[in-house]
């Protein structure tokens, strides 16, 4: 299907990013311009999904996957390569996809994808909604930008007077980022408690 194929496709050049990252200044720019290609194609699939009723209960699971393996990657690679953020926001982001995901696999054994287990509408709200999913896919494109930029600046122009200051805006948008995948997180166990009771 066409939306799974985009979405495999961002999955692809993800990995290329990292790959050729950190090798030649114009490369840098490249790579920066291609994550937020990445970050695009991510509501891009959604629609070609809906427009061309290619929506199915693996379509759903394979994009919350993609969208897992993406965010991962690129926390990993900014905390233990370039060492930008500390090591334990990527630790506590994977935490967290593998207890929610825990969760939504027990909903789809319950023939529930991992958006229609969430019934409560304020869970619904945090978790389902175009403003919250379009909210945190912003703050996590602009952590995900200002972070190789960061880089970018830090191994090229080191002495640029707005290095500091950029660092500190940087570090506060991942810490930022990190508390709402957080908050994004919790409503899953709310509508999920329900299923975990029932596989105890």
């Amino acid at each position: 299907m066409a939306a799974n194929a985009i979405t495999l496709f961002r999955l692809m050049i993800t990995f290329v990013v990292i790959a050729v990252f950190n090798q030649h200044p114009y490369i840098d720019i490249v790579c920066i311009v291609t994550i937020i290609i990445i970050f695009y194609l991510d509501s891009v699939d959604g629609i070609v999904a809906r427009k061309r009723n290619e929506t199915s209960a693996f379509g759903a699971v394979f994009d919350i996957a993609a969208d897992r393996i993406v965010e991962i990657v690129f926390w990993i690679y900014f905390s233990v390569v370039s060492n930008i953020i500390p090591y334990w926001l990527p630790m506590i982001v994977i935490t967290r996809g593998l207890l929610t995901d825990s969760v939504r696999s027990m909903a789809m054994q319950d023939n529930k994808t991992p958006f229609e287990m969430m019934t409560i509408p304020w869970t619904r709200a945090l978790t389902s909604s175009r403003f919250s999913r379009g909210f945190y896919g912003g703050i996590k494109l602009l952590t995900f930008v200002l972070l190789p930029t960061l880089s970018f600046l830090t191994q090229y122009h080191p002495n640029t007077y707005i290095l500091p200051t950029f660092t500190h805006v940087t570090v506060i948008f991942a810490y930022a980022t990190v508390a709402v995948c957080l908050i994004r997180g919790f409503p899953v166990f709310v509508d999920g408690w329900k299923y975990i009771k029932a596989n105890q």
